[in-house]
Formats: C-alpha cells, sequence, structure tokens
C-alpha cells in the first residue's frame, strides 16, 4: 500500500524509501523475535530457574544445550556401537570380535544380562537375551507391577538373535531408595536363576 502512495508522488521518493526501510527492518526485527521465540521454548531450562533471561543469556543457555545433546548423542552412539557388537560376538559364538572401529572386543556378556540404573525415582532396565529367553521381558514387566512401579515405556530391539529390551519406569515417590535397590536385587536374582 505504502509503495503506491509513493510512486504516486515523485517529489517525496527519498521519505517513501525511508518508510520501505523502517518497515522491512520492523518486519526483520519480528521474525528474528519469534525465531528466539521458538529457540527458547526448545531448550530445557531448570525448574528452579523461572525469572526472565536477557537474550544473549538464552542464547548461551541454547548453545550449552546443544553442546550437552551433542556429547549425550555420542555416548549413546559408542553405548549402541559396543552392544551392537557384542551381540555380534555373542551369536557368532567366538571369543574375540572387531567393531567398526577395528577394535577387538574381548570378555562378552553372558545371556541373559540384565543392567539396572535407578536415579531418583526412575528405574531404567536394560535386559539382553537371546531368542531362548524371551519370556523374562512379560516375568520381569510382571515383577514390576508386583511391586508397585509404573512403567512409563517398554520396547526391544532385535539384533542377529539377541533382544536388547529397555523398560523405563518410576518408583513409587513415598518409596525409598532402598526399595529400588530391593527391586533391582530380585530382578537380578530372577535374571539369574533364569540363565542357569
Amino acid at each position: 500500500m505504502e509503495q503506491q502512495y509513493c510512486s504516486n508522488k515523485p517529489s517525496s521518493s527519498s521519505s517513501c524509501k525511508a518508510a520501505d526501510r523502517k518497515t522491512i527492518e520492523k518486519n526483520r526485527r519480528n521474525q528474528m523475535k519469534d525465531l528466539y521465540m521458538k529457540l527458547n521454548s526448545l531448550v530445557h531450562h531448570d525448574q528452579h530457574t523461572k525469572e526472565f533471561l536477557s537474550l544473549p543469556d538464552q542464547l548461551e543457555e541454547a548453545a550449552n544445550y546443544i553442546k550437552k545433546l551433542q556429547i549425550d548423542l555420542e555416548k549413546m552412539r559408542l553405548k549402541k556401537e559396543t552392544l551392537t557388537a557384542s551381540a555380534g560376538t555373542l551369536n557368532s559364538n567366538s571369543n574375540s570380535s572387531t567393531n567398526t572401529n577395528g577394535r577387538t572386543l574381548e570378555n562378552t556378556l553372558p545371556l541373559p544380562h540384565i543392567e539396572i540404573h535407578n536415579v531418583n525415582s526412575a528405574l531404567e532396565v536394560l535386559l539382553i537375551t537371546g531368542l531362548d529367553y524371551h519370556f523374562m521381558f512379560n516375568h520381569i514387566i510382571r515383577m514390576l507391577h508386583e511391586d508397585g512401579v509404573q512403567i512409563i515405556s517398554a520396547n526391544y530391539t532385535l539384533v542377529g538373535h539377541t533382544i536388547f529390551h529397555s523398560i523405563h519406569s518410576k518408583v513409587g515417590e513415598s518409596a525409598t531408595s532402598s526399595a529400588a535397590k530391593i527391586i533391582s536385587e530380585k530382578l537380578k536374582q530372577f535374571v539369574g536363576a533364569a540363565a542357569t
């Protein structure tokens, strides 16, 4: 609209250009503000910091969050590589195997194998089994339910003849850390007894 008005008055072309630049700059600032808001909404914020952060602080927090995600991604990639290589080793029934980086893996995990990680009220169970131990996953889910543990997610991945089960759960708020340790011991005893 402004351009049409400006084109009818050639004598005021310099004021029209200034108005166009102002409009363009205003649109650019609004677009940048929207992009900053989107970036800020994607960054995980501590629940303790509820005060408003300045724009440079928000950008620094976003940069630190991205670096943390990159480090976490690298750790997960290495863990996946190790687990995949150990699964390949277990499937070939050999004492050593070479993974994608050329490293040799000695001392593979006997199947079935269970790892339990307890952080605050979160309980993460990683169960690695062969195809002949598929019943263990259902038993562990049942045992967790019997102990009052809330299952948040449960999934599995099949790699060759090895199954990687992952269970993310939450121990009740009123339960103590000793209750989580008792549950962990029960699960380890069950897996150990089933393996023999």
